[in-house]
């Protein structure tokens, strides 16, 4: 099993030192990239998720309800995180004509409102299920 471990790890590592060569003529429009996303997170992302998740701690006491939020405050999130590139690259190559142009802000606007129909529909749901689950305590 040893053997193994080590034939990965070797493999591991010329795999790296490849894809290392490979990005060597490309490092000086790589790096800002490789750096600056950590530090944009560590700076701007971490601490605003904070912030929303201490406020949303405070204003929100429901404990179901909380959880629907921060899913749609995750998937919200996710999708803001797939969609930077599409939104701030330039484009990289003439648009191929077999495939259609998409209008990539609309599309996020969409995938937001989805997303937060999606919650909404679920706080009601909860929120509805409460209030019978309540009345019916009440009668007996």
């Amino acid at each position: 099993m040893r053997a193994v471990r080590l034939l990965l790890a070797a493999l591991g590592a010329a795999a790296a030192a490849y894809g290392g060569w490979l990005l060597l003529p490309q490092l000086g429009t790589t790096v800002p990239w490789l750096i600056g996303g950590p530090v944009l997170h560590d700076l701007l992302v971490a601490p605003l998720v904070g912030l929303v998740g201490l406020a949303l701690g405070r204003l929100v006491t429901d404990r179901l309800r909380r959880a629907w939020i921060s899913a749609g405050l995750l998937a919200s999130a996710t999708l803001l995180l797939i969609a930077v590139p599409l939104l701030w690259r330039p484009p990289s190559a003439p648009p191929n004509p077999g495939l259609p142009d998409r209008d990539h802000p609309l599309g996020l606007a969409a995938g937001l409102a989805a997303i937060w129909a999606v919650t909404a529909a679920a706080l009601v749901v909860c929120t509805v299920s409460r209030r019978v689950r309540d009345r019916r305590a009440n009668r007996q």
